[in-house]
Protein backbone atom coordinates (compact mmCIF):
# COMPACT_ATOMS: atom_id res chain seq x y z
CA UNK A 1 0.00 0.00 0.00
CA UNK A 2 1.21 3.44 -1.04
CA UNK A 3 2.23 5.94 1.28
CA UNK A 4 -0.67 8.20 0.12
CA UNK A 5 -3.05 5.71 1.08
CA UNK A 6 -1.64 4.92 4.67
CA UNK A 7 -1.50 8.76 5.54
CA UNK A 8 -5.43 9.31 4.11
CA UNK A 9 -6.12 6.15 6.27
CA UNK A 10 -4.39 7.71 9.29
CA UNK A 11 -6.21 10.83 8.64
CA UNK A 12 -9.76 9.60 8.28
CA UNK A 13 -9.18 8.00 11.47
CA UNK A 14 -7.74 10.52 13.83
CA UNK A 15 -10.17 12.92 12.30
CA UNK A 16 -13.37 10.34 13.21
CA UNK A 17 -11.31 9.89 16.81
CA UNK A 18 -11.18 13.59 16.99
CA UNK A 19 -14.65 15.25 16.00
CA UNK A 20 -16.34 12.21 17.81
CA UNK A 21 -14.55 12.32 21.10
CA UNK A 22 -15.52 16.35 20.94
CA UNK A 23 -19.14 15.74 20.36
CA UNK A 24 -19.15 13.18 22.87
CA UNK A 25 -17.68 15.75 25.68
CA UNK A 26 -19.81 18.55 24.38
CA UNK A 27 -23.26 17.56 23.19
CA UNK A 28 -25.46 18.21 26.43
CA UNK A 29 -28.44 15.24 25.21
CA UNK A 30 -27.59 11.21 24.69
CA UNK A 31 -29.35 11.14 21.51
CA UNK A 32 -27.97 14.16 20.23
CA UNK A 33 -23.91 13.04 21.18
CA UNK A 34 -24.90 9.04 19.62
CA UNK A 35 -26.11 10.48 16.42
CA UNK A 36 -22.64 12.50 15.62
CA UNK A 37 -20.85 10.03 17.14
CA UNK A 38 -22.17 7.49 14.52
CA UNK A 39 -22.02 9.94 11.78
CA UNK A 40 -18.18 10.85 12.82
CA UNK A 41 -17.04 7.32 12.72
CA UNK A 42 -19.25 5.84 10.28
CA UNK A 43 -18.61 8.25 7.00
CA UNK A 44 -15.06 8.81 6.99
CA UNK A 45 -14.23 12.82 5.98
CA UNK A 46 -17.54 13.14 5.29
CA UNK A 47 -19.22 12.93 8.82
CA UNK A 48 -16.01 14.50 10.42
CA UNK A 49 -16.89 17.52 7.30
CA UNK A 50 -20.83 17.66 8.48
CA UNK A 51 -20.08 17.90 12.41
CA UNK A 52 -17.44 20.11 11.72
CA UNK A 53 -20.34 22.70 9.52
CA UNK A 54 -23.22 22.09 11.59
CA UNK A 55 -22.16 20.25 15.00
CA UNK A 56 -19.56 22.43 16.83
CA UNK A 57 -21.92 25.52 18.63
CA UNK A 58 -20.05 28.51 17.82
CA UNK A 59 -22.18 30.70 19.35
CA UNK A 60 -20.80 29.37 22.32
CA UNK A 61 -17.92 30.09 21.70
CA UNK A 62 -18.12 33.56 20.17
CA UNK A 63 -20.44 34.48 22.76
CA UNK A 64 -17.12 33.83 25.84
CA UNK A 65 -14.83 35.64 23.84
CA UNK A 66 -16.98 38.42 23.62
CA UNK A 67 -17.69 38.20 26.57
CA UNK A 68 -13.76 37.97 28.23
CA UNK A 69 -13.23 40.93 26.04
CA UNK A 70 -15.84 42.73 28.32
CA UNK A 71 -13.62 42.75 31.49
CA UNK A 72 -14.46 42.84 34.85
CA UNK A 73 -16.82 45.19 34.94
CA UNK A 74 -19.54 43.87 33.00
CA UNK A 75 -18.65 40.38 34.97
CA UNK A 76 -19.30 41.80 37.62
CA UNK A 77 -22.09 43.41 36.82
CA UNK A 78 -23.68 40.02 35.04
CA UNK A 79 -22.33 37.73 38.51
CA UNK A 80 -24.11 39.98 40.37
CA UNK A 81 -26.90 40.59 38.19
CA UNK A 82 -27.61 44.53 38.78
CA UNK A 83 -27.71 44.14 42.59
CA UNK A 84 -26.71 47.59 43.04
CA UNK A 85 -30.05 48.49 41.52
CA UNK A 86 -32.32 50.88 43.94
CA UNK A 87 -35.07 48.65 42.75
CA UNK A 88 -33.45 44.94 42.83
CA UNK A 89 -35.40 43.15 45.61
CA UNK A 90 -34.31 40.20 47.50
CA UNK A 91 -36.11 37.11 47.63
CA UNK A 92 -36.38 37.10 51.48
CA UNK A 93 -37.53 40.26 51.23
CA UNK A 94 -41.11 40.03 49.33
CA UNK A 95 -43.04 37.93 52.00
CA UNK A 96 -44.37 35.55 48.95
CA UNK A 97 -46.23 32.76 49.74
CA UNK A 98 -44.06 29.32 49.81
CA UNK A 99 -45.11 28.69 46.22
CA UNK A 100 -44.19 32.12 44.79
CA UNK A 101 -40.70 31.65 46.96
CA UNK A 102 -39.88 28.03 45.72
CA UNK A 103 -40.06 29.94 42.39
CA UNK A 104 -38.16 32.91 43.04
CA UNK A 105 -35.33 31.09 44.62
CA UNK A 106 -34.82 28.96 41.47
CA UNK A 107 -34.96 31.72 39.47
CA UNK A 108 -32.81 33.38 41.84
CA UNK A 109 -30.34 30.80 40.98
CA UNK A 110 -29.84 30.50 37.95
CA UNK A 111 -30.80 34.07 35.91
CA UNK A 112 -28.28 35.67 37.10
CA UNK A 113 -30.61 38.69 37.37
CA UNK A 114 -32.37 40.08 40.60
CA UNK A 115 -36.63 40.44 41.14
CA UNK A 116 -37.12 44.76 40.46
CA UNK A 117 -40.01 45.70 41.89
CA UNK A 118 -42.66 48.85 40.92
CA UNK A 119 -43.09 47.60 36.99
CA UNK A 120 -46.10 47.79 35.37
CA UNK A 121 -47.27 45.48 32.21
CA UNK A 122 -50.24 45.82 30.23
CA UNK A 123 -51.26 43.32 27.77
CA UNK A 124 -51.86 44.57 24.28
CA UNK A 125 -54.08 41.81 21.88
CA UNK A 126 -53.06 41.93 18.76
CA UNK A 127 -51.67 44.24 16.17
CA UNK A 128 -54.07 46.47 16.50
CA UNK A 129 -53.39 47.24 19.77
CA UNK A 130 -49.76 46.66 19.65
CA UNK A 131 -48.82 48.28 16.51
CA UNK A 132 -50.07 51.77 17.30
CA UNK A 133 -48.43 51.83 20.70
CA UNK A 134 -45.15 50.42 19.54
CA UNK A 135 -45.57 53.53 16.46
CA UNK A 136 -46.26 56.29 19.17
CA UNK A 137 -43.43 55.03 21.59
CA UNK A 138 -40.60 55.62 18.13
CA UNK A 139 -42.55 58.91 17.31
CA UNK A 140 -41.90 60.48 20.81
CA UNK A 141 -38.43 58.81 20.99
CA UNK A 142 -35.79 61.40 22.22
CA UNK A 143 -32.26 59.42 22.56
CA UNK A 144 -32.36 56.20 21.92
CA UNK A 145 -34.48 53.47 19.93
CA UNK A 146 -33.72 49.68 19.89
CA UNK A 147 -35.82 47.00 18.23
CA UNK A 148 -34.75 43.56 17.82
CA UNK A 149 -37.78 41.29 15.89
CA UNK A 150 -37.07 37.74 14.34
CA UNK A 151 -39.61 37.98 11.53
CA UNK A 152 -39.76 42.08 9.90
CA UNK A 153 -42.26 41.87 6.50
CA UNK A 154 -42.54 44.31 3.89
CA UNK A 155 -45.97 44.43 4.24
CA UNK A 156 -47.93 47.52 5.26
CA UNK A 157 -47.55 46.83 9.20
CA UNK A 158 -43.54 46.76 8.09
CA UNK A 159 -43.34 49.78 5.90
CA UNK A 160 -44.82 51.61 8.71
CA UNK A 161 -41.98 50.75 11.18
CA UNK A 162 -39.80 51.07 8.78
CA UNK A 163 -41.14 54.90 7.72
CA UNK A 164 -40.63 55.92 11.23
CA UNK A 165 -37.43 54.29 12.67
CA UNK A 166 -36.09 56.38 9.87
CA UNK A 167 -37.78 59.59 11.14
CA UNK A 168 -36.60 58.75 14.40
CA UNK A 169 -32.85 58.37 13.67
CA UNK A 170 -32.93 61.54 10.91
CA UNK A 171 -33.97 63.76 14.07
CA UNK A 172 -31.02 62.14 15.94
CA UNK A 173 -32.32 59.22 17.77
CA UNK A 174 -29.96 56.19 18.03
CA UNK A 175 -31.94 54.06 16.34
CA UNK A 176 -30.36 50.19 15.88
CA UNK A 177 -32.42 47.16 14.97
CA UNK A 178 -31.62 43.58 14.63
CA UNK A 179 -32.72 41.46 13.05
CA UNK A 180 -32.10 37.54 12.59
CA UNK A 181 -30.48 36.51 9.76
CA UNK A 182 -32.85 33.87 8.93
CA UNK A 183 -36.27 34.80 10.29
CA UNK A 184 -35.62 38.02 7.60
CA UNK A 185 -35.92 35.61 5.24
CA UNK A 186 -39.81 35.12 5.90
CA UNK A 187 -40.72 38.24 3.56
CA UNK A 188 -39.96 38.07 0.07
CA UNK A 189 -37.61 41.73 0.19
CA UNK A 190 -35.19 42.50 2.91
CA UNK A 191 -36.10 45.04 5.69
CA UNK A 192 -32.90 45.01 6.74
CA UNK A 193 -32.13 46.34 3.74
CA UNK A 194 -34.23 49.28 3.10
CA UNK A 195 -33.67 50.38 6.89
CA UNK A 196 -29.71 50.31 6.28
CA UNK A 197 -30.63 52.30 3.01
CA UNK A 198 -32.75 54.83 5.34
CA UNK A 199 -29.57 55.50 7.22
CA UNK A 200 -31.35 52.96 10.62
CA UNK A 201 -28.14 50.99 12.21
CA UNK A 202 -28.46 47.52 11.72
CA UNK A 203 -27.42 44.38 12.28
CA UNK A 204 -28.40 40.56 11.99
CA UNK A 205 -28.22 37.71 14.28
CA UNK A 206 -25.92 34.96 12.25
CA UNK A 207 -26.65 35.89 8.55
CA UNK A 208 -26.28 33.04 6.60
CA UNK A 209 -23.34 33.03 4.26
CA UNK A 210 -21.94 30.65 1.61
CA UNK A 211 -18.19 31.87 2.04
CA UNK A 212 -17.00 31.52 4.66
CA UNK A 213 -19.98 28.73 5.51
CA UNK A 214 -21.96 29.94 7.85
CA UNK A 215 -25.86 27.95 8.00
CA UNK A 216 -26.90 28.03 11.71
CA UNK A 217 -30.78 27.33 11.25
CA UNK A 218 -30.38 26.03 14.69
CA UNK A 219 -29.29 28.75 16.43
CA UNK A 220 -32.03 31.61 15.96
CA UNK A 221 -32.68 34.89 17.72
CA UNK A 222 -36.19 34.63 18.51
CA UNK A 223 -36.48 37.50 20.86
CA UNK A 224 -39.02 40.32 20.41
CA UNK A 225 -37.64 43.32 22.24
CA UNK A 226 -38.42 47.29 21.80
CA UNK A 227 -37.20 49.90 24.23
CA UNK A 228 -37.40 53.52 24.09
CA UNK A 229 -35.21 55.91 25.73
CA UNK A 230 -34.71 53.16 28.51
CA UNK A 231 -37.52 53.82 29.90
CA UNK A 232 -40.41 52.04 28.30
CA UNK A 233 -40.13 48.35 26.52
CA UNK A 234 -42.05 46.02 24.67
CA UNK A 235 -42.19 42.19 24.89
CA UNK A 236 -43.94 39.17 24.16
CA UNK A 237 -44.53 36.90 21.28
CA UNK A 238 -45.54 39.28 18.46
CA UNK A 239 -43.15 39.72 14.91
CA UNK A 240 -43.76 42.56 12.52
CA UNK A 241 -46.09 41.20 10.12
CA UNK A 242 -49.70 42.43 8.89
CA UNK A 243 -50.40 38.57 9.75
CA UNK A 244 -50.91 39.77 13.13
CA UNK A 245 -53.66 42.28 12.26
CA UNK A 246 -56.30 39.52 13.13
CA UNK A 247 -59.43 41.85 13.00
CA UNK A 248 -58.86 41.49 9.20
CA UNK A 249 -61.25 38.64 8.20
CA UNK A 250 -60.35 38.89 4.79
CA UNK A 251 -56.34 37.67 5.62
CA UNK A 252 -56.14 34.13 5.29
CA UNK A 253 -53.24 33.96 7.27
CA UNK A 254 -53.98 36.18 10.02
CA UNK A 255 -52.56 35.12 13.47
CA UNK A 256 -54.02 36.27 16.72
CA UNK A 257 -51.50 37.17 19.69
CA UNK A 258 -50.51 39.49 22.80
CA UNK A 259 -48.04 41.73 23.64
CA UNK A 260 -47.05 43.83 26.44
CA UNK A 261 -45.48 46.88 27.30
CA UNK A 262 -43.46 46.93 30.38
CA UNK A 263 -42.58 50.37 31.81
CA UNK A 264 -40.47 50.19 35.51
CA UNK A 265 -36.95 48.99 36.60
CA UNK A 266 -37.64 45.81 34.09
CA UNK A 267 -36.95 47.93 31.02
CA UNK A 268 -33.07 48.06 32.38
CA UNK A 269 -33.14 44.34 32.17
CA UNK A 270 -34.61 44.13 28.43
CA UNK A 271 -32.50 46.76 27.25
CA UNK A 272 -29.40 45.10 28.63
CA UNK A 273 -30.67 41.81 26.63
CA UNK A 274 -30.41 43.92 23.35
CA UNK A 275 -27.15 45.57 24.20
CA UNK A 276 -25.99 42.49 24.79
CA UNK A 277 -26.89 41.20 21.55
CA UNK A 278 -25.98 44.27 19.71
CA UNK A 279 -22.35 43.20 21.11
CA UNK A 280 -22.62 39.96 20.08
CA UNK A 281 -23.57 40.91 16.13
CA UNK A 282 -21.26 43.85 15.75
CA UNK A 283 -18.55 44.00 18.83
CA UNK A 284 -19.68 47.67 19.81
CA UNK A 285 -20.09 47.77 23.92
CA UNK A 286 -22.95 50.12 24.81
CA UNK A 287 -23.86 50.78 28.68
CA UNK A 288 -27.75 51.09 29.48
CA UNK A 289 -29.17 54.31 29.52
CA UNK A 290 -27.75 55.83 32.86
CA UNK A 291 -31.34 56.38 34.54
CA UNK A 292 -32.64 55.66 37.91
CA UNK A 293 -35.78 53.34 37.81
CA UNK A 294 -38.80 54.91 37.78
CA UNK A 295 -41.47 53.18 39.73
CA UNK A 296 -44.99 52.75 37.55
CA UNK A 297 -46.67 49.90 39.21
CA UNK A 298 -47.09 47.42 41.84
CA UNK A 299 -45.38 44.42 39.62
CA UNK A 300 -42.76 42.69 40.51
CA UNK A 301 -40.49 41.11 37.49
CA UNK A 302 -37.57 39.87 36.41
CA UNK A 303 -35.99 39.34 32.64
CA UNK A 304 -34.63 35.55 31.88
CA UNK A 305 -32.73 35.24 28.66
CA UNK A 306 -31.99 31.83 27.25
CA UNK A 307 -29.83 30.10 24.50
CA UNK A 308 -27.56 27.59 23.26
CA UNK A 309 -24.54 30.17 24.51
CA UNK A 310 -26.03 29.27 28.07
CA UNK A 311 -24.09 26.66 30.47
CA UNK A 312 -27.63 25.34 31.84
CA UNK A 313 -31.23 25.54 30.01
CA UNK A 314 -32.61 28.29 32.40
CA UNK A 315 -35.94 28.47 31.47
CA UNK A 316 -36.67 24.68 31.84
CA UNK A 317 -35.31 24.70 34.95
CA UNK A 318 -37.55 26.88 35.87
CA UNK A 319 -40.55 26.14 33.77
CA UNK A 320 -40.14 22.48 35.28
CA UNK A 321 -39.49 24.45 39.06
CA UNK A 322 -42.94 26.17 38.61
CA UNK A 323 -45.12 23.26 37.62
CA UNK A 324 -42.87 21.19 40.46
CA UNK A 325 -44.48 24.32 43.09
CA UNK A 326 -48.16 24.74 41.73
CA UNK A 327 -50.42 24.34 44.90
CA UNK A 328 -54.03 24.62 43.02
CA UNK A 329 -53.92 24.96 39.08
CA UNK A 330 -51.59 25.46 36.12
CA UNK A 331 -52.17 27.54 32.53
CA UNK A 332 -50.45 27.04 29.44
CA UNK A 333 -51.00 28.68 26.06
CA UNK A 334 -48.27 28.06 23.34
CA UNK A 335 -48.51 27.71 19.63
CA UNK A 336 -46.07 24.97 19.76
CA UNK A 337 -46.35 22.07 22.52
CA UNK A 338 -43.16 19.22 22.51
CA UNK A 339 -41.91 19.27 25.68
CA UNK A 340 -38.85 17.29 26.91
CA UNK A 341 -39.70 14.20 28.82
CA UNK A 342 -38.39 15.84 32.18
CA UNK A 343 -41.33 18.56 31.27
CA UNK A 344 -44.06 16.03 30.61
CA UNK A 345 -42.90 14.39 33.82
CA UNK A 346 -43.74 17.42 35.86
CA UNK A 347 -47.43 18.01 34.12
CA UNK A 348 -47.91 14.45 35.08
CA UNK A 349 -46.94 14.32 38.67
CA UNK A 350 -48.42 17.87 39.08
CA UNK A 351 -51.68 16.56 38.11
CA UNK A 352 -52.08 13.49 40.14
CA UNK A 353 -50.74 15.79 43.25
CA UNK A 354 -54.79 17.69 42.10
CA UNK A 355 -53.27 20.69 40.62
CA UNK A 356 -55.55 21.55 37.77
CA UNK A 357 -53.16 21.51 34.49
CA UNK A 358 -54.71 23.35 31.81
CA UNK A 359 -53.28 23.40 28.25
CA UNK A 360 -54.54 25.25 25.81
CA UNK A 361 -53.06 24.97 21.89
CA UNK A 362 -53.84 26.10 18.39
CA UNK A 363 -56.62 23.76 16.37
CA UNK A 364 -54.65 24.97 13.19
CA UNK A 365 -51.00 25.41 13.14
CA UNK A 366 -49.15 27.02 10.56
CA UNK A 367 -46.87 24.22 11.30
CA UNK A 368 -48.90 21.28 11.31
CA UNK A 369 -45.85 19.01 11.65
CA UNK A 370 -45.33 20.19 15.28
CA UNK A 371 -49.23 19.44 15.85
CA UNK A 372 -48.74 15.99 14.46
CA UNK A 373 -45.85 14.95 16.56
CA UNK A 374 -47.47 16.40 19.66
CA UNK A 375 -50.42 14.70 19.25
CA UNK A 376 -48.03 11.03 19.44
CA UNK A 377 -47.30 12.21 23.07
CA UNK A 378 -50.68 13.82 24.38
CA UNK A 379 -52.16 10.54 25.21
CA UNK A 380 -49.62 10.17 27.98
CA UNK A 381 -50.66 13.32 29.63
CA UNK A 382 -54.34 12.80 28.96
CA UNK A 383 -54.41 9.54 30.56
CA UNK A 384 -53.10 11.07 34.00
CA UNK A 385 -55.78 13.87 34.22
CA UNK A 386 -54.18 16.81 32.92
CA UNK A 387 -56.73 19.33 30.32
CA UNK A 388 -55.91 20.23 26.92
CA UNK A 389 -57.92 21.99 24.72
CA UNK A 390 -57.79 23.50 21.14
CA UNK A 391 -58.47 26.69 19.99
CA UNK A 392 -60.84 27.31 16.80
CA UNK A 393 -59.22 29.33 13.89
CA UNK A 394 -57.45 31.74 13.36
CA UNK A 395 -53.68 30.56 14.27
CA UNK A 396 -52.98 31.77 17.97
CA UNK A 397 -49.49 32.44 18.61
CA UNK A 398 -50.26 33.33 22.21
CA UNK A 399 -47.34 31.97 24.85
CA UNK A 400 -48.56 32.24 28.29
CA UNK A 401 -47.81 30.66 31.50
CA UNK A 402 -49.45 31.19 34.66
CA UNK A 403 -49.13 29.26 38.09
CA UNK A 404 -52.02 29.80 40.81
CA UNK A 405 -53.60 33.06 39.31
CA UNK A 406 -49.95 34.89 41.74
CA UNK A 407 -46.94 34.11 38.70
CA UNK A 408 -47.15 34.05 35.23
CA UNK A 409 -44.11 34.26 32.09
CA UNK A 410 -44.54 35.88 28.85
CA UNK A 411 -42.25 36.19 26.33
CA UNK A 412 -41.22 34.82 23.15
CA UNK A 413 -40.10 31.17 24.27
CA UNK A 414 -42.54 28.21 23.52
CA UNK A 415 -43.02 24.87 24.84
CA UNK A 416 -40.51 22.85 22.98
CA UNK A 417 -36.81 21.92 22.10
CA UNK A 418 -36.24 24.60 19.68
CA UNK A 419 -37.53 27.71 22.08
CA UNK A 420 -35.84 25.84 25.14
CA UNK A 421 -32.79 24.35 23.79
CA UNK A 422 -31.86 25.88 20.27
CA UNK A 423 -33.16 29.36 20.14
CA UNK A 424 -32.31 32.17 21.69
CA UNK A 425 -35.60 33.81 23.63
CA UNK A 426 -36.60 36.14 26.40
CA UNK A 427 -39.08 35.70 29.14
CA UNK A 428 -40.46 37.96 31.34
CA UNK A 429 -41.25 36.48 35.04
CA UNK A 430 -44.06 38.67 36.88
CA UNK A 431 -45.02 38.33 40.77
CA UNK A 432 -48.65 39.85 40.63
CA UNK A 433 -51.56 38.54 41.16
CA UNK A 434 -53.46 40.80 38.90
CA UNK A 435 -51.72 40.53 36.39
CA UNK A 436 -51.34 37.21 36.82
CA UNK A 437 -54.87 37.01 37.23
CA UNK A 438 -55.70 38.82 34.16
CA UNK A 439 -53.69 36.49 31.88
CA UNK A 440 -55.36 33.45 33.88
CA UNK A 441 -59.10 34.54 32.44
CA UNK A 442 -57.63 35.40 29.11
CA UNK A 443 -56.68 32.11 28.72
CA UNK A 444 -59.90 30.45 30.39
CA UNK A 445 -62.15 32.47 27.88
CA UNK A 446 -59.80 31.01 25.20
CA UNK A 447 -60.53 27.55 26.54
CA UNK A 448 -64.42 27.70 26.87
CA UNK A 449 -64.63 28.24 23.45
CA UNK A 450 -62.22 25.78 22.49
CA UNK A 451 -62.63 21.77 21.82
CA UNK A 452 -60.92 19.75 24.75
CA UNK A 453 -59.29 16.71 23.58
CA UNK A 454 -60.43 13.07 25.09
CA UNK A 455 -58.40 9.89 25.40
CA UNK A 456 -60.91 9.00 22.73
CA UNK A 457 -59.99 11.25 20.31
CA UNK A 458 -56.41 10.11 20.62
CA UNK A 459 -57.32 6.46 20.54
CA UNK A 460 -59.46 6.74 17.46
CA UNK A 461 -56.79 8.42 15.58
CA UNK A 462 -56.80 6.08 12.07
CA UNK A 463 -53.65 4.04 11.57
CA UNK A 464 -52.48 6.58 9.02
CA UNK A 465 -52.81 9.25 10.59
CA UNK A 466 -51.12 7.70 14.14
CA UNK A 467 -48.08 6.47 11.85
CA UNK A 468 -47.46 9.88 10.27
CA UNK A 469 -48.03 11.53 14.00
CA UNK A 470 -45.31 8.72 15.48
CA UNK A 471 -42.33 9.28 12.75
CA UNK A 472 -42.73 12.89 13.11
CA UNK A 473 -42.41 12.84 16.68
CA UNK A 474 -39.18 10.96 16.31
CA UNK A 475 -37.71 14.25 14.83
CA UNK A 476 -38.96 16.56 17.50
CA UNK A 477 -35.91 17.45 19.27
CA UNK A 478 -35.49 19.52 15.77
CA UNK A 479 -38.54 20.33 15.01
Amino acid sequence: MSFLNWASITLSILLAISTAGHALFHKRTPSSALGWVAVCLMFPFVGPFLYFLFGVNRVETRAKKLEDKRGPFYSGIKAHGFFSSPAAVAVSDLNLSPVLSQIALISDKVSNRPLVGGNRIDPLHNGEAAYPAMLQSIESAKKSLYLMSYIFDTSKSGWQFIEALSRAAHRGVDVRVIIDGVGEFHSLTRAGDKLDRRGVRLARFLEPTLIPPAIHINLRNHRKIMIADGQTAYTGGMNISDRHLADNLKNRSRVMDVHFRLMGPIVTQLEQTFLDDWAYCTGEQTDPTPSLPVEYGTAICRAITDGPNEDIHKLSTILIGAVASAHERIWIMTPYFLPSAEMVSALQTAALRGIEVNIVLPSRNNLPFIKWAAQHMMYDLLYWGVRIFFQPPPFVHSKLFVIDDHYAQIGSANIDSRSLRLNFELTVEIYDPSVAQTLSAHIKKCALHSKELTLRDIEQRPILIKTRDALTWLFSPYL
